[in-house]
């Protein structure tokens, strides 16, 4: 399994903010959408950082609520690691792991793709397991 069959099964929507969204906006929109982190594209979709739900926090640590006015700019991890939709699940799992990050740009040459957590990596995996076990139930009762 690679990244492609996630996007496949998953979809290629993203959740995104810009640079100038305010730290409560973005906040609001984790909140509305349920999940732990979006994208700061600009306006020609060119990823420009990661803010997730731990740079918030981080914020909120350091500068107390006057972080929540800031913008996403000024708290986003600008430092993007991405991966491709070649990609294995194996791959990704083990950047993630040893990078310590959950959730991944998907780049296709210089566009972007869509937009993978740990979730969506973990269930894919999980997904295989079962598929695994059931071809080997199937062997095994058909002899």
């Amino acid at each position: 399994m690679n990244v492609a069959s996630i996007l496949k099964n998953k979809g290629v929507d993203i959740i995104s903010a810009s640079k100038t969204d305010s730290i409560s906006a973005v906040a609001g929109i984790l909140s509305e959408h349920r999940i732990g982190a979006v994208l700061v594209l600009d306006e020609n979709r060119k990823v420009l950082g990661v803010l997730s739900e731990r740079d918030i926090v981080r914020g909120l640590a350091a500068r107390g609520d006057g972080c929540l006015i800031m913008e996403a700019g000024e708290l986003m991890t600008a430092n993007v690691i991405t991966c491709t939709p070649a990609d294995t699940v194996d791959q990704v799992m083990a950047l993630m792991t040893k990078k310590r990050i959950r959730h991944l740009p998907v780049m296709d040459g210089d566009n972007l793709a869509g937009f993978i957590s740990i979730g969506d990596v973990v269930k894919t995996r999980m997904d295989e397991v079962e598929r695994e076990a059931a071809a080997m139930r199937d062997y095994i009762a058909t002899g």
